[in-house]
């Protein structure tokens, strides 16, 4: 999370420290200086996702062609520059950063909540300044960079350490991200994503050397500094006496700055005039109302130091913690090595999604969607989804093969979720003929048999095992959209003929549009309930990632993506004109050739939900936004879309369109 107020403390005190720099030429240097190595900036992801998603609709669950077409034109600006690209991604949260995490996340449901407040009231999207990223999106960017040829590293640990290390330890010509941990680290220089210009590779490169000649400090004072100041390591709370004493012997105090700036300039002051050394440590430790853990600082201090360095502060004969990733701190639930390692080594290079951490220490987190806490018809996405995760629990965990199964931390942001501990959940057997495969020969066994009960087990995982044949038949994305909407269908009983005629609508007009196209896309309201279940939607992509990672892959990663299957504006449109009653002529644009694969679409799922005695019933909400009733008169011809419930005329036809050599995808 950084050190609150540095990054604005040295943009406003010390200017110095703030340079404008050309990448371009920095390239052109480490070529001159290291022409055996390539020039490298190493990309903290994670703080860039808010500055990358520059699409104008970003409520109605993503414009993911656009986002994606932005990426490329973001890679390509640094290609034509001879600078490579390294991308790295929080794979896990660290236990010291849960409480962080937590409030983050409580906040973030009430910034969610002022959001949906003012579509209700101005049926529109917000302005920027409320702005909160798409649901999912550092999750599919990850995939997006990936398909786009970039290195892409997920983390075992935190990744500003990681990337921080990576810079060092490769001589990168720079770290790009917006944390101001980076100015604490003793690695390469670090550029802000903030500032970047990338139509001519320039941006601010913050000099920690500057900040240390502005605040009277070397370098080997920074870790202590940025301790004393309130890290992930050392609550501010512990800190209010000390600022106290130091704001009272500071000789900078300036009634100008704000108290926080204040507080960084007699820190420092303090700082300077204590000997570098261990007794030191030890002696402000003990000054600390730390409470019963006296090696906070030590800890803090310790958590700066990447391979191979060494401080003043420390003995070197203490081992560093951090060179010790979580799955090597705690005993892991997978037992089977083999399996353990694939599992880490597709984590770490952005394969696999969310399983490495169930498989290391049972334990995996969600973080907020854009959902209507006020829409009592619609469940969390957490809720929806989690009978999904219950069976890939059991897929990967092996329930039911004797023994007793561990239960999985959830820790997955919903309304009525206070976060204040994990919810322990049972892994359940999904329905297989013949009971759920080995993992390990769902994972390493091969042929076309095998082939085949992957894509059963995964199908189980979501119920529709029974439409395998007909899915088979499909284009993979569409039939991964397929299995989602018909689980979705069959979860939440609110969910109309009206929701399902607009998602259908929606795959079958998406395909062939450009970029370009639906960015031009211009709505003239925006539907709160519609918002909600795009993000309901692509929530449940990611789902669908778990359960191919957790079933030996048998779809490809990259069928799964939301820029294949979803696009916001394009879903809201194909919403709001199936509530208000469009002639299915109005519905597909027109375009004949996709009645057949509408009713075919349409009549598979509608079949499936029926097996499982749940009947699709027509709600039109017309212009009512929420709770409207009203309805317009239906052009008989098109009658059919928007009958009370929905008898599926089904005939197996679902070849006539999308339709592939009928074999799972192969094993990727």
């Amino acid at each position: 999370m950084g050190i609150k107020g540095l990054q604005g403390f040295v943009a406003r005190v010390c200017p110095d420290a703030c340079r404008t720099v050309d990448l371009r030429e920095m390239a052109e240097k480490h070529r001159i200086n290291h022409p055996d190595l390539p020039p490298v900036i190493v990309v903290d992801a994670m703080c860039c996702v808010r500055y990358w998603y520059t699409p104008e609709s970003w409520v109605c669950g993503g414009q993911w062609r656009e986002y994606l077409a932005n990426l490329e034109d973001f890679i390509k600006a640094f290609m034509a520059a001879g600078i490579q690209l390294v991308f790295y991604f929080d794979g896990v949260v660290e236990e010291k950063k849960r409480d962080e995490w937590i409030k983050r996340r409580l906040k973030n449901n009430k910034d969610i909540a002022r959001i949906f407040h003012f579509i209700k009231t101005h049926r529109k999207q917000p302005g920027r300044e409320m702005f909160i990223v798409p649901s999912a999106l550092p999750t599919f960017t990850r995939f997006a960079l990936k398909s786009l040829g970039q290195k892409t590293v997920c983390t075992l640990q935190e990744a500003d350490f990681e990337v921080a290390a990576y810079g060092l330890q490769h001589n990168c010509i720079g770290i790009l991200g917006q944390d101001s941990d980076y100015l604490i680290y003793n690695t390469c220089p670090y550029f802000s994503i903030e500032k970047l210009r990338l139509d001519r590779l320039v941006t601010v490169m913050y000099s920690r050397e500057d900040l240390c000649r502005a605040l009277g400090l070397s370098l080997t004072h920074l870790p202590l500094f940025a301790c004393l100041l309130g890290n992930d390591v050392v609550p501010e709370s512990l800190l209010e006496g000390f600022w106290h004493k130091c704001l009272v012997t500071s000789p900078h105090k300036n009634n100008s700055y704000n108290r926080r700036t204040n507080v960084l300039l007699a820190v420092a002051n303090y700082i300077s005039k204590v000997p570098c050394s261990y007794s030191s440590l030890k002696h402000l430790e003990e000054m600390l109302p730390l409470g019963s853990d006296k090696t906070l600082l030590h800890r803090g201090v310790e958590s700066y130091l990447l391979p191979g360095q060494q401080s003043p502060w420390i003995p070197r004969n203490i081992t560093n913690c951090r060179m010790f990733p979580l799955e090597q701190q705690t005993a892991a639930l997978c037992q089977d090595k083999e399996i353990f390692q694939l599992a880490k080594e597709q984590h770490i290079r952005s394969e696999n999604y969310t399983i490495f951490n169930i498989l290391s220490n049972g334990e995996i987190e969600c973080s907020n969607s854009l959902e209507d806490e006020c829409d009592t018809e619609i469940p969390g996405q957490a809720l929806i989804y989690r009978p999904a995760r219950q069976h890939i629990y059991s897929v990967l965990l092996e329930s039911g093969k004797g023994g007793a199964c561990p239960l999985v931390k959830e820790w997955f942001v919903y309304f009525g979720n206070p976060l204040q501990q994990p919810e322990l959940i049972q892994p359940v057997q999904p329905s297989i003929l013949g009971g759920t495969p080995n993992l390990k020969t769902l994972w390493f066994a091969k042929g076309p048999d095998m082939e085949k009960q992957r894509y059963n087990t995964f199908l189980a995982c979501f119920h529709v095992q029974d439409g395998m044949e007909e899915l088979q038949a499909l284009e993979a994305p569409v039939a991964a959209f397929c299995c989602l909407l018909t689980y979705l269908m069959m979860q939440v009983s609110t969910l109309s003929l009206e929701d399902l005629n607009a998602f259908v609508a929606l795959i079958l007009c998406l395909k062939g549009k450009s970029a370009a196209q639906l960015a031009a896309l211009q709505l003239a309201q925006v539907d709160s309930r519609a918002v909600h279940l795009g993000a309901v939607f692509v929530r449940g992509l990611t789902t669908l990632l778990m359960a191919n990672s957790a079933c030996g892959f048998p779809f490809r990663m990259d069928d799964l993506m939301p820029w294949e299957v979803f696009d916001g504006k394009l879903f809201q449109e194909k919403y709001q004109q199936s509530h208000r009653g469009y002639s299915l002529e109005e519905l597909l644009e027109g375009n004949e050739s996709l009645y057949t694969p509408f009713q075919n679409l349409k009549s598979f799922i509608c079949k499936a939900c029926m097996a499982k005695k749940r009947t699709i019933q027509s709600r039109p909400r017309g212009s009512g936004f929420i709770t409207g009733t009203q309805q317009r008169e239906f052009n008989p011809r098109f009658q059919q879309t928007h009958r009370s419930s929905f008898v599926p005329p089904y005939h197996n036809q679902m070849r006539g369109f999308l339709w592939r050599n009928p074999q799972p995808q192969g094993k990727k």
